[in-house]
């Protein structure tokens, strides 16, 4: 009997492997998996934001550049520090809204517009 409940709970487990294997690929992403978007081919809120970080501020809001943690590791895995966030304006918006720019050193930087669910890598 041992043995049989031993072989059921190996055989569930194996049964489990190709879901754990598939949601690591998920959250594993790197630069490759990443669509790329040309620094004309984004918005022109983003362009703005994009070019206070290459002259490193002042930005408009007290939140940019805080760190980027990747909590939903759809970047590169990187140490902790490594990311920063920038708000890109959203016009109509009361708040920050859902546009932002993440960046490593540059010129690494990725553009989301849907609060951090997909990116773009900016070609720069």
């Amino acid at each position: 009997m041992l043995r049989s409940v031993k072989a059921l709970v190996l055989f569930s487990l194996l049964l489990c492997l190709p879901v754990v294997a598939q949601a690591s690929r998920d959250h594993a992403h790197n630069d490759a998996e990443l669509t790329l978007v040309n620094e004309a081919g984004l918005p022109a809120e983003a362009r703005e934001t994009l070019h206070l970080v290459k002259q490193h501020g002042p930005f408009p809001f007290p939140r940019d550049g805080v760190e980027f943690s990747n909590y939903e590791h759809r970047l590169p895995r990187q140490p902790r520090g490594y990311y920063h966030e920038y708000t890109v304006k959203t016009p109509g918006a009361h708040n920050r809204g859902a546009r932002r720019i993440v960046c490593g050193p540059l010129p690494e930087c990725y553009y989301t517009g849907d609060h951090y669910r997909t990116f773009q890598r900016i070609k720069g």
